[in-house]
């Protein structure tokens, strides 16, 4: 039996789809995973062959103002996930990098935050490391699905209100459809051995800029809003974003034998498919 925590999440419930009644789900209201008495309770009378960790505080402004709260989530919660789960995949972000690189970021690029959110996942994926007996540390960058909020469907709702609209064109990284990660995860889970402890970059293939990005959702979705490429000074944030995150994904294939999907193939079924 498997784990899902963070399940109500956006990669949590596309987990579900997949495993069904091969997992049990823990949002919030279930598990509060950084409170060591409730973690430590929960696992008393239950042995999980793994647990995977969708949960974290992924408001990256409002981490700037409340970074307790995103380190009690993202770093805190994954420790103790880890301390008593003893076997966790543990879901991260491209956000552990700068943004200064020029070429996609292998798994051994050394890590530089820019960002609270990112400091303190960064934080959760050594916790992870240091307390799990099997420990698999899973980065990607900019999810979207059918559940919660994220980018598609803001710009959908955006271009069907509004006759164009300013995207950024500087930040550079990869869409990833949380289904292709979920299934990745899926056929990972028999082939990772016990004892392991790795790191591993996922994303849908291919490169783009949200500016690419938007522009994409607005074909595939015949809307007729203008998108204008602007400056990230021009939409200015409390956080500041890696301008680069592609995220190479060689060792995750060569690893596991994963085809990776173009993330403009994934758009579209999705977009059809809604």
């Amino acid at each position: 039996m498997l784990l899902v925590t963070g399940a109500n999440g956006q990669l949590g419930q596309e987990l579900r789809l997949l495993l069904g009644d091969k997992a049990v789900y823990a949002g919030r209201a279930e598990l509060d995973i950084s409170d060591e008495t409730a973690v430590q309770t929960f696992f008393k009378d239950r042995k999980f062959d793994f647990v995977i960790n969708c949960a974290a505080y992924t408001a990256v402004d409002n981490a700037e103002d409340h970074a307790e709260n995103a380190d009690r989530v993202n770093r805190l919660g994954a420790a103790l996930l880890a301390r008593y789960g003893r076997r966790v995949i543990q879901i991260s972000t491209d956000y552990v990098f700068d943004g200064t690189a020029h070429l996609p970021y292998k798994e051994s690029d050394a890590p530089h935050p820019v960002s609270v959110y990112g400091s303190t996942k960064l934080a959760g994926e050594k916790a992870v490391l240091a307390e799990a007996d099997t420990a698999v540390i899973v980065r990607t960058s900019w999810l979207y699905s059918r559940f919660g909020g994220n980018f598609v469907k803001t710009m959908l709702r955006l271009g069907a209100e509004r006759a164009s609209l300013g995207v950024v064109f500087d930040q550079i990284g990869t869409p990833t459809h949380a289904a292709d990660l979920a299934s990745a995860i899926v056929s990972m889970l028999p082939l990772i051995a016990s004892g392991a402890k790795d790191v591993y970059h996922y994303s849908d293939e291919g490169v783009a800029s949200w500016y690419d990005f938007a522009v994409a959702i607005m074909k595939a979705s015949n809307l007729p809003c203008r998108v204008n490429p602007i400056e990230s000074a021009d939409y200015p944030a409390k956080a500041r974003r890696p301008a680069f995150s592609v995220l190479n994904k060689t060792k995750i294939k060569t690893s596991f034998g994963l085809s990776i999907p173009h993330w403009t193939d994934s758009l579209n079924s999705f977009l059809t498919q809604r």
